[in-house]
């Protein structure tokens, strides 16, 4: 049996593991829009094999808000998970694709904390880009994944700099893009689901797309 000098000492060694996301971007040929995060959670926390698969993350509520009126609308009834397969259909339809901004990380708390993701490699966004050529607009989900998205375009601000909210000329390669930094919706991030709803209403709504009106969620 291993002394607690001993466990310290192979707990310092240990190799840290690195992941590699566990889906792949969704990006359909028709895509106007891309949505970035940062990584998904933990296996444990994914209660759907799909991007923001935790059912405690409000994205597809905010979704359900800002298109149909209703925050319940992709949640699978009665059950505590999202519809996947409704939500591909409609990201399909409208146009709208999500790829993480980080390929490879390393946990270093074991948890889905964008605080103690350590970024081992970041997203072949030329790549990606070139399979969605009508995508002119980029919106990220936080600070961390803006911060990412920054590093690999060419603007005249830095990803720490942008604010939640605001919108920002930027360029990949000879791609000119518009990319505009939305609020986490995280439950940890402080804000209302019905604000947050209300700022990727007002994005959307900017790119083109017809959207609900405003509305009080309903779960």
């Amino acid at each position: 049996m291993l002394n607690n000098k001993a466990k310290k000492k192979e707990t310092k060694t240990d190799t840290p593991k690195i992941e590699l996301r566990p889906f792949p971007p969704f990006l359909p040929p028709n895509a106007t829009v891309l949505m970035m995060g940062s990584f998904p959670p933990v296996k444990e926390k994914r209660a759907m094999a799909f991007h923001y698969p935790n059912f405690q993350n409000d994205m597809w509520r905010v979704y359900g808000l800002v298109f149909f009126g209703d925050a319940a609308h992709f949640q699978v009834p009665g059950e505590k998970m999202f519809d996947a397969a409704r939500i591909k259909a409609f990201l399909t339809e409208r146009g709208i694709g999500s790829c993480p901004g980080v390929r490879r990380a390393i946990r270093t708390h074991g948890n889905a904390s964008d605080a103690f993701l350590q970024v081992v490699e970041t997203v072949e966004l030329p790549e990606i880009l070139r399979e969605i050529p009508q995508c002119r607009r980029i919106c990220t989900t936080g600070g961390k994944a803006t911060e990412i998205l920054f590093a690999l375009l060419t603007a005249k601000k830095k990803g720490k700099d942008v604010k939640t909210g605001e919108t920002v000329p930027a360029r990949c390669g000879d791609r000119t893009l518009l990319v505009t930094r939305l609020p986490s919706t995280s439950r940890a991030y402080p804000m209302a689901l019905v604000q947050k709803a209300a700022a990727y209403r007002a994005f959307f709504r900017a790119a083109g797309f017809a959207v609900a009106e405003e509305a009080s969620p309903s779960i």
